[in-house]
């Protein structure tokens, strides 16, 4: 089959709206960041739109198109990437595309099926609204018998989006052992109440959790409601981050809302204890934003509203990239809308025993130094990096 008759059977398949789903993968040019794009059938205010979701090397964006939208991108992605699978509603479409645009074809014929229009169902939680949770009844989230009270709703989503990232992360954690949880800044506790419900009480994982916090109220009440709850294996502790050394060794580390370079603080004590799992939210960048001296940026940093926004996606892509250097496989996910609350950048990173190219050395360091950024949390990690590379340390 040739290319234009390829194009014209997906064309007729995507406008007869029987797609189940797509990816398209195996990226041309290697200096490509985006690995890969996932798409599916949506129902956006009721009409039929194509949901494509980009999988960059360390970032996840979406984007909603219409048919006709998607078609016109078409070429581009042929130029662009080499494998393709499209699942229709009654068979299966796997294609290469060679150097010279010649197609390999495989039609594979399958059960009928229809596709799920998001529009269309309610939304999967990993915590339900109408089943009780005793936690979340206890902190005032659901009524006895489980239903979300309306004003609480969006913290319901907050803490099932942030399970999400949990139960994401399950497969990277230690098995046959006790897990040691540690939760920084962990303020009224909604999602470290949750962490020990989901992974505890669920999961049935061993595992001890302790959440850490200046104000000494908010520890006491919490504590209180671990007891109410019978919650055996999570403590609270009055403390700051910048001097708890109580561990040696933690398997998750939990870091939501640290202001400025407390998230930095953080992150460090988790890379030398060796966490298997690092969730981080940060908030108040403020460090890079006093230190930003970029003449081709002025551009955009002569507005102070750009220049702080700039300033934050700056910081936690340093901050990405820094415990990419020093052994895991990081990326920045959205987690939870922007209408809610402007924190929704979250930093997810697995440990990994890949060692550091010359050229991500180097990139780094040129975006560094373009910025005139001296990072925090590089002189916290300096001594890990001077053994990488000495460029890596100021």
């Amino acid at each position: 089959m040739e290319l234009d008759q390829l194009k014209d059977l997906l064309i007729k398949k995507l406008q007869a709206t029987s797609l189940i789903h797509a990816t398209i993968s195996g990226p041309r040019q290697k200096s490509n960041d985006l690995r890969r794009i996932k798409l599916k059938p949506i129902l956006l205010r009721d009409t039929y739109a194509i949901q494509l979701e980009f999988q960059h090397e360390r970032i996840i964006k979406h984007e909603n198109l219409s048919i006709e939208e998607f078609i016109l991108r078409m070429d581009d992605y042929f130029n662009e990437f080499r494998q393709f699978l499209f699942r229709f509603e009654t068979e299966e479409l796997q294609f290469q595309l060679s150097k010279k645009m010649k197609v390999s074809l495989k039609t594979t014929v399958k059960e009928p099926v229809q596709a799920e229009l998001s529009h269309n169902r309610k939304k999967s939680h990993l915590l339900e609204d109408g089943i009780p949770v005793p936690f979340l009844i206890r902190l005032g989230v659901m009524t006895e018998d489980g239903q979300v009270k309306r004003q609480k709703y969006d913290k319901f989503k907050q803490i099932n989006r942030f399970l999400e990232f949990v139960e994401d992360s399950i497969a990277v954690l230690p098995k046959g052992r006790t897990l040691r949880i540690l939760d920084f800044g962990c303020g009224k506790s909604y999602l470290t109440f949750a962490l020990y419900h989901y992974l505890k009480v669920v999961k049935e994982f061993d595992l001890n959790i302790t959440g850490l916090d200046l104000k000494k109220e908010v520890i006491e009440e919490c504590t209180a409601i671990a007891a109410d709850l019978g919650y055996d294996d999570l403590t609270f502790r009055v403390g700051d981050v910048h001097d708890y050394d109580q561990e040696t060794e933690v398997d998750l580390m939990v870091t939501l809302h640290a202001c400025d370079v407390a998230t930095d603080v953080a992150l460090a004590r988790a890379v030398d204890w060796n966490a298997s799992v690092i969730l981080s939210v940060p908030c108040c960048q403020k460090e890079l934003n006093r230190q930003l001296d970029c003449s081709p940026l002025d551009v955009m940093l002569q507005h102070g509203l750009i220049k702080e926004k700039f300033a934050s996606l700056a910081t936690d892509s340093i901050r990405a990239e820094l415990l990419s250097l020093v052994g895991y496989d990081t990326q920045l996910l959205e987690f939870i809308d922007l209408e809610h609350t402007p924190k929704n950048v979250l930093i997810r990173a697995y440990k990994s025993q890949k060692q550091p190219t010359d050229e991500k050395i180097e990139r780094y360091v040129a975006f560094r130094d373009l910025l005139q950024a001296k990072p925090f949390l590089e002189r916290e990690l300096s001594g890990r990096l001077g053994q990488i590379s000495s460029k890596l340390v100021q």
